[in-house]
């Protein structure tokens, strides 16, 4: 994808560690975050099916609700690991520190809107007259977390552009073991239900915003970088991430229409698309661990003026990304006899999710390339580009899609559509590598 000719052997080895050293940490602290809903899920679950259906819906709005703003660490990598590169430590720190004051202006403005609007909220998503007053009180509670989870995503982009990402994968680990423990002591050993789940992820997202506030706050001490909110700082890094807000929008209604067209297809092939997707995310934690790398790499390379070696660092990533992506698909193959057994016992489902997960293996190699140049061009800053051209594959993919039940496919012909998807990405974000126009060196971009 790059026009950099073969690289020496020991320029690979040395782009290998590199990129081992920061994707390993990634991966973990990627694959903690989903395992605090597990463990509220498995805790929840035993006091009732409407408690458990009422955390499932408070969860996923919770969870959309973040993940629309993780371009608060998107960004903050990308900029703080140019000002590394460019050698001003002072300059990196107090970059992320407007992150940081971002994600507490924007966490109080989510609060404001779902402390009152809860209840429409959860009863425009269609829960149940049981479940509304559960996943009402869970939202309640745990909004008032966001804040902190929101401090997180900064913080985390703050050191994984100073090149580190075993602090977060330490501080993702304390925070799931602390979750879990408080939920289990708040829901039973205090009989607080599901509001006690509620308060014990709050607790633990408070105490992992804490602990990197205070990394943080001792490097911005050590380098001299102010710690008071700058108005201009914090409006440049809301601006640039208003393009990786659109990249994120577009992609989660990608996503939103592939399971509405699996719903209309029948309860087997929604069944079997649930647990497809869940396997798909699963897989792309560990290609996005890559693109975590390529994010600090790229960045820290552009903000040294050193053309060359970002172009390496791209193409070895790239090798990376397709050599996982192989792997992936290979295990997904011959684990589909095992895998699928854990989710259900439906032949119907299975008859289902069994060929569409061959589409999904087949694709793992396009999925490697796609995460790798997506993490490339954000660590470039290239977020304008990112944006049009999530919005050009939005509008290729959707017709596509919504065709799928008028030509009687089925959830094969949905995960082939998620492929064409991730296809169009693959040549949009090749081209623009390719054509070196994400190149621009320096301390800002």
């Amino acid at each position: 994808m790059t026009q950099a000719s073969a690289l020496p052997k020991a320029t690979r080895r040395q782009h290998d560690r590199e990129i081992i050293a920061l994707a390993v940490p990634a991966f973990g602290a990627l694959v903690a975050e989903p395992l605090f809903v597990m463990a509220d899920s498995a805790i929840v679950g035993h006091l009732g099916t409407a408690q458990l259906a009422g955390l499932g819906i408070a969860s996923a709005l919770l969870t959309t609700a973040v993940s629309v703003f993780v371009f608060l660490a998107y960004a903050t990598t990308a900029a703080v690991a140019r000002r590394v590169g460019a050698g001003d430590l002072q300059a990196a720190i107090r970059q992320g520190m407007d992150g940081i004051w971002l994600a507490l202006v924007l966490g109080a403005a989510v609060i404001a809107v779902f402390l009152p609007a809860a209840p429409s909220i959860v009863e425009l998503f269609g829960a149940s007259d049981t479940a509304a007053p559960y996943a009402t009180t869970y939202l309640r509670i745990s909004a008032l977390g966001i804040p902190a989870m929101l401090v997180v995503l900064a913080s985390t982009g703050v050191l994984r552009g100073l090149q580190d990402t075993k602090t977060p994968l330490h501080v993702a680990i304390a925070g799931f073991v602390a979750n879990a423990l408080l939920n289990a002591g708040l829901v039973y050993g205090a009989d607080l239900g599901v509001a006690g789940s509620a308060w014990g992820t709050v607790i633990a997202q408070c105490g992992m915003a804490a602990a990197y506030l205070v990394v943080v706050v001792r490097g911005a001490r050590k380098h001299g970088a102010s710690l008071r909110p700058d108005a201009s700082g914090i409006r440049a890094s809301a601006q640039a991430g208003v393009p990786l807000l659109v990249r994120t929008l577009s992609l989660r209604a990608i996503l939103m229409i592939a399971t509405a067209v699996a719903a209309r297809l029948g309860d087997a092939d929604i069944a079997a698309h649930q647990i497809i997707l869940s396997l798909w995310s699963l897989l792309a934690f560990a290609l996005d661990a890559i693109a975590i790398a390529g994010q600090a790499i790229i960045g820290r390379h552009l903000g040294a003026d050193d053309i060359d070696g970002a172009r390496q660092a791209c193409r070895r990533m790239v090798e990376w990304g397709i050599a996982v992506g192989v792997i992936l698909g290979v295990l997904v193959v011959f684990a589909r006899p095992l895998f699928l057994p854990l989710f259900t016992g439906d032949p119907t489902v299975k008859d289902a999710a069994l060929p569409a997960l061959l589409i999904v293996a087949l694709s793992q190699p396009i999925c490697g390339v796609v995460f790798v140049l997506d993490g490339v061009l954000m660590g470039a800053g290239d977020g304008p580009y990112l944006a049009w051209a999530m919005v050009i594959t939005l509008a290729v993919f959707t017709p596509v899609a919504l065709l799928i039940p008028e030509l009687g496919g089925g959830l094969t012909a949905v995960w082939a559509a998620m492929t064409l998807m991730m296809t169009v990405r693959m040549l949009t974000l090749g081209l623009r590598t390719r054509s070196g126009h994400w190149i621009v060196t320096g301390a800002t971009r």
